[in-house]
């Protein structure tokens, strides 16, 4: 099963130049992202900072993976990058996002790459350091970019985005990881009729009570 490395530092840390281009530096790099974004968040990791942990220099991070973005997916092994999907969201209308969001979701979590997703929700679960870089990464980098896309306010899209990633964090947890029947059982048709509905209210529907 797919295993997420956070929090291990290899012994290269404090070393200086650069490394040759192989599997060793490049697993060395990994294991100093898991680290630093464990520790940092994926906002206050920097490509510097990691690149000093692992004792090589910058630009070969960017050789490798060309961006934090695919850094991060690297070093938490994702199967899938949340971001491109994000993009695909944002072709059609924001008045049925809340269906396309959860349907997208779910055919990614019924499709070959879902043991590793199960496995890296699992490690979050089980880990604070996983579980808050993921959901910052998560937050900001996807949910709230996607909402910008549609000019929703910066001052509601944090609120709106952290609603939505509750909802889908609760569908996936217990529909995937705890098994909680029926839901478990449903065929996603019926978990997207049922859940979207309430992700389309946090997207752009009144959030703040008052109007109830």
């Amino acid at each position: 099963m797919t295993t997420v490395r956070v929090g291990q530092h290899p012994a290269v840390r404090g070393r200086t130049g650069r490394r040759p281009g192989n599997p060793d530096t490049r697993q060395a790099i990994l294991d100093a992202a898991a680290g630093e974004f464990a520790r940092s968040g994926y906002g206050g990791a920097t490509m510097r900072g990691i690149a000093a942990a692992a004792g090589v220099d910058t630009a070969l991070l960017h050789h490798y993976w060309g961006s934090k973005n695919a850094l991060f997916m690297a070093a938490v092994q994702a199967p899938i990058d949340p971001a491109d999907i994000a993009r695909r969201l944002a072709q059609g209308e924001i008045s049925d996002l809340g269906r396309r969001l959860l349907s997208t979701l779910l055919e990614q979590w019924e499709s070959p790459a879902g043991p590793a997703l199960l496995a890296l929700v699992r490690s979050a679960l089980g880990d604070a350091s996983t579980a808050r870089m993921l959901r910052e990464f998560v937050v900001s980098q996807v949910v709230v970019k996607l909402l910008r896309t549609y000019r929703v306010p910066d001052d509601e899209a944090a609120l709106r985005g952290a609603l939505v990633v509750s909802q889908v964090l609760g569908v996936i947890t217990a529909r995937y990881v705890v098994g909680v029947e029926p839901l478990a059982s449903l065929p996603p048709e019926a978990v997207v009729a049922a859940v979207a509905p309430t992700l389309q209210r946090y997207i752009d529907g009144d959030v703040t009570g008052a109007g109830g």
